[in-house]
């Protein structure tokens, strides 16, 4: 019989530089492994105690040998020693934790071998290690009255279970830390229960399918596991208030209440929608991973807004059951929410948190315009604000004009912020009658070259669209502020014409930014086309680095954010007016060409998969004569990594087809030169029809496998030659 030894195994990769705390206090680098992996085995004389250093050297594929301090956090009694052990081990190698350009470092995890019996062992007794391992898989540990549960055993554990008191937790959380004992007393107290109610926690760091099953997103996660179904807990965390809720849920005759979200069908949607003066309307996806994350708040903030006063309802809708209403409402990604009012749409903007919604809907629940009542508050509108203020002057709430002119506020209300008053002295104040509407543009913002006020008479056979116009017409100056808190409202209108400078309407420094607003003025006066602003340079650096322009060395920087997504920088020089007025008018005429962020083009794209850049986006993608499926993906992503085979495969089963065209795209160091190719995550795909380019389909469906894309693809191609049966 051999002497007993311990072998302890690492596990090495290639790791993206990073850096985390450790729950001990050191650090490690982190990332994504790469596929490469190294195994390092080291063989020790005899056990190893605990919390024994060990310095372990070894050639890894490193031009030095790689010596690592290994500390073992805790050691079992030596009959529970056999291979499937797994014990914990910190690395303390300067190198490897505390230096970002090294090129290994080494998995958190070591295997515990305890051989106490030469190496060659006959296959009766591996036979019984390995019934050993099975039984030790499902075995339940309990660590001061909390079950310990995992991936491996906790559906055998929960079988037959009437109720059970779960935490999600991790093992570097704060708060979980602080909450141990508590939890601890709670389970002291659910045991003296009769019938004893167990209660358990799982590391939902390590047993990641629990917690993505379970939608865990935060530590700690409370469930109380009903006949094996979870019931939300979002109490107080206590003893008392737990251990409450625990044993209400475990009564006999206990029910979950009803949702308090709608299920709306073809059936009742309009009913419902058409009578009520304010609901919001979910349209999701079973599939989509938004939905079922978005699920859980949504269904919070029903509860609560069902005690508003009065009432706000939350309902949703199945767009993949529901086509019909989904196509009615122009539903094309999910989960799509809109407001409904008395059955007119509205986009909704809103948080998708439960707070956030609540606060958001109740806001939407009152009127959308505020009532003023002295001419002191429309003063301050005016002095003070970066906006254009609205005012609407009438004579009374029964005045038919101000229902009129609160239906068209109705529409805009996230975009706009609408003032009313009844009041004579406000009237006289705006230089206004009852039954119209005033727009006055803040103090800052006047100049010689503009109106400092517009007038629109409503009456009795003004169109609600005509109140809107009015306002959409006036609501910029000639030469606005913009900002990142209006960039999405104000200045989406293509072309725009932007002058970076520290700008800075503070009075120390209003004088220096209206300097140079000035010499805009003077050119936009007879551009009237396109859209001018003023930006800060430190608010929009990324952009001016997209631009080219991050280093100019000029205090005055110029863009064109022209249509499809295409940018235009001035080159470099000293501002006035008649420089920014020749780059207009060279823009105007076509002289200009795009700036385009851009990989170098491929030498050899004859692959499976075509490779786009920024350069060759108009070439390859808008090709009038060929259909175009293209991926916009970031090498980071994991999803980007998970699909590639199956693209790949994607590409070769379509290499014959002489007019499709399997394309990809790395989104991050490309510039996606057409705004109709939104990307907002990864990866983002894209069908092209060669008849379509300016409206591409986006593939929403959760089949990302080589038959559901070709599903896709002969459903939508215009120049497929051969059938999926042929190909």
């Amino acid at each position: 019989m051999a002497a007993s030894v311990t072998l302890l195994r690492l596990l090495l990769w290639p790791m993206f530089p990073g850096v985390r705390s450790c729950p001990d206090g050191g650090s490690l680098l982190c990332g994504e492994p790469a596929a490469t992996e190294k195994v390092l085995d080291v063989q020790l004389p005899g056990p190893l105690p605990p919390h024994s250093p060990v310095h372990l050297q070894g050639k890894i594929g490193l031009p030095d040998p790689l010596t690592v301090h290994v500390s073992l956090l805790s050691a079992p009694p030596a009959s529970q020693l056999h291979s499937s052990n797994r014990l914990y081990v910190s690395l303390y190698h300067r190198a490897l934790c505390l230096t970002l350009n090294v090129a290994w470092t080494a998995l958190v995890h070591t295997q515990l071998f305890m051989p106490n019996v030469a190496e060659e062992v006959d296959d009766e007794e591996e036979g019984g290690d390995d019934e050993e391992d099975k039984n030790d898989v499902t075995e339940v540990n309990d660590e001061n009255g909390v079950l310990v549960l995992n991936d491996d055993n906790f559906d055998t554990f929960m079988e037959g279970k009437d109720t059970v008191l779960v935490e999600f937790y991790a093992p570097w959380c704060g708060h979980c830390k602080q909450f141990a004992s508590e939890y601890e007393k709670i389970a002291l107290t659910l045991k003296e229960n009769d019938p004893p109610i167990p209660v358990a926690k799982v590391d939902a760091t390590k047993s990641s399918s629990l917690g993505s099953r379970f939608e865990v997103s935060g530590y700690p996660t409370f469930k109380i596991m009903k006949k094996g179904e979870p019931v939300e807990y979002d109490g107080p965390r206590n003893e008392q208030d737990i251990v409450a809720r625990v044993m209400e849920v475990a009564q006999p005759d206990w029910k979950p209440p009803p949702e308090a979200t709608l299920v709306l069908t073809k059936d009742n949607f309009d009913e419902v929608v058409n009578s009520a003066d304010i609901i919001l309307v979910e349209f999701y996806a079973p599939w989509c991973g938004h939905c079922k994350q978005l699920a859980p708040e949504y269904e919070k903030a029903a509860k609560a807004l069902s005690q508003h006063s009065p009432p706000i309802s939350l309902a949703k809708v199945d767009a993949t059951q529901e086509n019909d209403i989904a196509n009615r409402f122009g539903v094309s990604g999910y989960p799509t929410l809109k407001i409904f009012r008395k059955g007119k749409p509205f986009d909704y903007n809103g948080p998708r948190e439960k707070t956030g919604i609540v606060d958001f809907m109740s806001e939407q629940a009152g009127p959308p315009s505020k009532h003023v009542q002295t001419v002191k508050q429309v003063q301050e509108f005016i002095k003070d604000g970066d906006d254009a203020v609205i005012v609407g002057v009438f004579s009374s709430e029964q005045d038919m004009t101000y229902d009129l002119y609160l239906e068209a506020c109705n529409n805009l209300r996230e975009d706009f912020k609408f003032l009313h008053s009844f009041s004579s002295d406000v009237a006289k104040l705006l230089k206004a009658s009852p039954s119209q509407v005033v727009m006055v543009h803040p103090e800052k913002f006047r100049s010689k070259y503009e109106k400092a006020s517009y007038t629109l008479t409503i009456k009795d056979s003004t169109e609600v669209s005509e109140v809107q116009d009015f306002f959409k017409k006036h609501i910029l100056p000639l030469v606005g502020h913009r900002k990142q808190s209006n960039d999405a409202k104000r200045y989406t209108k293509r072309p725009l014409v932007v002058v970076y400078y520290g700008v800075d309407f503070s009075f120390d420094y209003r004088k220096a930014t209206q300097f140079w607003r000035s010499k805009v003025l003077e050119v936009a006066k007879d551009f009237p086309e396109y859209t001018f602003a003023i930006a800060d340079e430190e608010d929009y650096s990324d952009e001016l680095k997209s631009l080219g322009l991050s280093d100019s060395g000029e205090e005055v920087n110029v863009g064109i954010l022209g249509d499809g997504g295409k940018k235009f920088a001035m080159e470099p020089d000293e501002f006035d007016s008649e420089v920014l007025r020749d780059f207009i008018m060279a823009f105007k005429k076509g002289k200009l060409k795009p700036v385009i962020k851009s990989q170098p083009v491929p030498k050899n794209n004859q692959g499976p998969v075509t490779v786009v850049v920024g350069k060759t986006f108009d070439d390859i993608v808008m090709d009038t004569k060929k259909d175009v499926l293209i991926e916009f993906y970031a090498p980071w992503c994991g999803h980007c990594k998970k699909l590639e085979p199956d693209y790949t495969a994607l590409g070769k089963k379509y290499k014959s087809e002489k007019n499709l065209v399997i394309a990809k795209m790395d989104a991050t160091a490309n510039d996606v030169p057409h705004d109709s190719y939104k990307t907002e995550g990864f990866p983002t795909i894209y069908f092209a029809p060669s008849n379509s380019k300016q409206s591409p389909i986006k593939f929403e469906g959760g089949d990302r496998t080589i038959e559901g894309f070709s599903k896709f693809l002969e459903q939508h191609a215009t120049k497929l030659s051969q059938s999926r049966d042929e190909l």
